[in-house]
């Protein structure tokens, strides 16, 4: 009867040993999450003021939305907290819509290598976080 009780107390010890050890493995798994894609908002965030320079250079008249894109990218930045920074990204993604829509409307900006690579890049990144 001993032997019984000894055998289950050891069984649920494992068990919870187990477990303890699947949870701490999970909130690594969502720490691990969160820094790959802190580190691809940041790489992101790096860059957009290229971008914006390389616009900018061919549509200087377009201020509003080269400042709209730079205070989004700011606010993205500085962002505290996953409900936050899910707002200024998605603010940034809006913003950085425009600039590219302003791209369309200059031919010579569309062919020039360095925005190509650049919003390239940038593609790149989006379907990483994606």
């Amino acid at each position: 009867m001993e032997w019984v009780l000894l055998g289950l107390v050891a069984l649920v010890l494992i068990w919870g040993v187990t477990i303890y050890n699947g949870l701490v493995a999970m909130r690594q798994r969502v720490t691990q999450a969160y820094a790959d894609i802190d580190v691809q908002l940041h790489q992101r965030h790096d860059l957009i003021p290229n971008l914006v320079e390389t616009v900018r250079g061919y549509a200087s008249h377009e201020r509003e939305t080269f400042d709209a894109v730079v205070k989004a990218r700011n606010a993205a930045v500085s962002a505290q907290g996953p409900a936050e920074q899910a707002a200024a990204e998605n603010m940034l993604t809006s913003t950085l819509g425009r600039l590219f829509a302003l791209a369309e409307a200059y031919p010579d900006l569309k062919a020039n290598q360095n925005f190509l690579a650049l919003q390239s890049d940038l593609s790149h990144v989006e379907d990483k976080l994606a």
